[in-house]
């Protein structure tokens, strides 16, 4: 009486098929292994460092030549 047979599991596994359904019972199982899969990743994401942030990018900044600018001032000087 402590445990079932082999055909109380059957007939056990045949009403839940009848109310579930097939494909019911494969999606549970695919959203339960989807649910694991995300857990553990969950887990080793908060186990790892942080990233180091990136350097800054450099602003260059070009001044236009020297000889090009002296000669237009001196011209706008005369009259």
């Amino acid at each position: 009486m402590g445990s079932f047979s082999i055909w109380h599991w059957l007939v056990v596994g045949v009403i839940v098929l009848l109310l579930f359904g097939k494909g019911r019972i494969s999606d549970i199982m695919g959203e339960t292994a989807k649910g694991i899969k995300a857990f553990k990743k969950g887990m080793t994401e908060d186990d790892a460092p942080p990233p180091a942030p990136a350097p800054a990018p450099r602003q260059v900044t070009t001044a236009p030549p020297a000889e090009t600018a002296a000669p237009a001032r001196e011209e706008a000087n005369r009259p």
